[in-house]
């Protein structure tokens, strides 16, 4: 790790080497892609880093930027980091109240603001954030009030833009005398986590832990100086946040888009995306949108298609083991996986290319037609989610991180991903896996994860016992529970916190009986419960457009779909549904199995049961649902 690396040091060495090619692509006003080179980037990103300045912002102030994904979101972050400055970024989906703590606690001065939404949720809370001086707006300034605007000090982009400007010309060599400053120690930047449980905690990242992923990615996912990364997460968090900089750390392109079907898919077929991240749920809901579209059209071409995809996930289960891409748990015979999966390979080959010729090129080519692969993050990927993209000839390279370690500690390799993984851990990262009786476990062991990295948070601003209940002595629990390879692949199966103990002793992980719930066609969301029951019991979001189908078919009438939720041969299909998914021989132990459930009439909200990364708040769930959940275990 060079000492004084820092993540604008980076960006200005890679500017020089590609000053013509495009860093960014981003729509005009008619909805067309526009380049902009890495030249006028950091041109505008030194402009701006050298206006925010005369503008009063100095080395270690926090400044808040309240918006999601674009591109003065970027300029805004890098120009900050230039001159020494902290960001505090939130996207603009928070609340006033998460908004108005996370701005009085990390103590910002200054905040960036989205659009006239994000600072009408600053104004309705001002006086409880005194210390607040100017608010600064991406768009969207005319729609407030002239004695808005001079009340409280907002200016809009455009007119920093415009001082920016001015204060470069008269001293141009100002930000990249304030960039050779910076330190690789220097925090660069406090993110609050969402948050399953509790209040907000804001994370301390310094240079060196993006510098580390930098430094160690290139030898996992080889992005290339002309590929194109299509973005469509909230880049407030560190999961995009990383990718982007790994983006801009290589040379390539970054094109601006958004995670709707409607949308991202116009938007493919324009800029032919080389890779693209994303969070499960997005590659989830775009396999369910496929199997949608094609159940509707029933007849040979639904038989055909669940027949090439049944055939390609058994093709690549034997391709996965004929070259060595199962994990090894446990110390595996290399030449004995060959022998057993070289007959079925053979056998399976000419069906599976047919299958690739009639069905899954139509997919990739949805894609733009040089799509390399998709980034998973954020959350664990389904198997059935893995399955079935690997068995279109999709490559998913799932990821690993927390926000405490900025985030990425192991990401699938691209030239040899094993499933069923995270891939390894990077290099130069210690693990241990330890057990609840506190003892050290070895390779197909469960326990929780802890490592020690450079990459590591400095801790949690101005929580000192938060800190010290998950870092110590320079290693952190990240409240994983896993199971590790022989070759440092990671398995990750659930959290601690989360872990259902039956009144029998049994200790249950619920994502992965959640996970595969939501396999189902019938089911959209789930939440499995059981602590200190019996039994394990479900609440259950059914898919309505799924109920509707069934109850078509059952002639049952009904006004209002809702009402079908209670009819009980609906009841009936979903309780099949449930036992057909989980089940001793889906793998599942006899206590892992669904006893009772409840039906739920709208699904899981994002701010309300489920954090922005679409994790479920278990214990806002338990309390909004107190009476269903009583209703299940009596």
């Amino acid at each position: 790790m060079k000492n004084q690396d820092t993540v604008p040091k980076r960006i200005r060495a890679v500017a020089a080497a590609y000053a013509e090619r495009p860093a960014l692509m981003v729509k005009n006003e008619s909805g067309e892609f526009e380049e902009i080179s890495y030249r006028e980037f950091y041109k505008t990103i030194a402009s701006l880093g050298t206006g925010l300045s005369e503008l009063g912002i100095k080395r270690g102030d926090h400044v808040a930027i309240i918006s999601d994904n674009r591109m003065e979101w970027i300029l805004t972050d890098l120009a900050l980091l230039g001159i020494g400055a902290i960001d505090v970024p939130r996207g603009s989906d928070s609340t006033a109240d998460e908004i108005t703590y996370i701005i009085s606690h990390s103590e910002s001065s200054v905040v960036f603001a989205e659009n006239a939404a994000q600072v009408k949720k600053i104004l309705s809370k001002k006086k409880e954030i005194p210390g607040l001086t100017k608010i600064i707006v991406f768009s969207g300034t005319e729609t407030l009030s002239k004695k808005e605007i001079e009340t409280y000090s907002i200016v809009s982009f455009d007119e920093v833009l415009s001082i920016s400007e001015k204060a470069f010309e008269k001293n141009p060599d100002f930000f990249n005398e304030e960039v050779d400053k910076g330190s690789i120690e220097d925090i660069a930047t406090l993110i609050y986590t969402s948050g399953t449980t509790g209040t907000p905690k804001g994370v301390m990242l310094h240079h060196g832990s993006f510098i580390f992923q930098l430094d160690r990615v290139y030898d996992y996912i080889d992005v290339k100086p002309e590929h194109v990364f299509l973005s469509i997460l909230p880049v407030w968090h560190s999961f995009e946040r990383a990718v982007e900089y790994i983006i801009f750390g290589a040379g390539a392109s970054l094109a601006y888009s958004q995670p709707i079907g409607a949308v991202m898919i116009p938007d493919m077929a324009k800029v032919r995306p080389h890779w693209m991240a994303s969070v499960p749920r997005i590659w989830e809901g775009v396999r369910a949108s496929i199997f949608r579209n094609i159940n509707k059209e029933g007849g040979v071409k639904k038989g055909l298609f669940h027949f090439f995809v049944a055939v390609a996930t058994s093709y690549f289960r034997f391709y996965n083991l004929f070259f060595g891409l199962v994990p090894n748990f446990k110390l595996r015979i290399g030449w004995l996986d060959k022998v057993v999966s070289i007959l079925p390979l053979i056998l399976l080959t000419p069906i599976k290319l047919l299958g690739d010729a009639l069905v899954f090129s139509k997919i990739r080519a949805k894609l733009g037609g040089r799509f390399i692969a998709g980034i998973s993050g954020g959350g664990a990927l389904p198997p059935y989610v893995d399955n079935f993209f690997q068995a279109a000839g999709i490559s998913l390279l799932e990821g690993y991180g927390l926000t405490e370690t900025g985030p990425i500690l192991a990401v699938r390799k691209q030239n040899h991903p094993v499933v069923s993984t995270v891939g390894p851990l990077f290099p130069d990262v210690e693990y241990r896996v330890i057990d609840r009786n506190g003892e050290l476990k070895g390779p197909g062991t469960k326990g929780t994860l802890f490592i020690k990295s450079d990459q590591v948070m400095k801790g949690y601003y101005k929580q000192p016992e938060a800190t010290e209940a998950v870092l110590r002595e320079g290693w952190l629990d990240t409240g994983d529970i896993c199971i590790t390879t022989h070759n440092r692949e990671v398995k990750i199966i659930g959290r601690s916190k989360e872990t259902i103990v039956l009144m029998g002793g049994e200790n249950i992980e619920p994502v992965p009986i959640e996970d595969r719930l939501n396999a189902s066609d019938a089911i959209l969301q789930s939440v499995v419960l059981g602590q200190d029951k019996k039994f394990l019991g479900a609440l259950i979001v059914p898919d309505l457009e799924k109920v509707e189908e069934v109850a078509a078919k059952l002639r049952i009438s009904y006004i209002q779909p809702e009402e079908l939720l209670s009819d009980p041969e609906i009841e009936e299909f979903l309780h099949n549904e449930i036992q057909a998914m989980v089940n001793t021989k889906t793998g599942f132990k006899p206590f892992e199995c669904i006893f009772r459930f409840k039906l739920l009439p709208k699904p899981l909200e994002v701010g309300k049961e489920l954090t922005q990364t679409l994790k479920i708040k278990r214990d806002v769930v338990n309390k909004l649902y107190e009476k269903e959940i009583k209703e299940l275990f009596k």
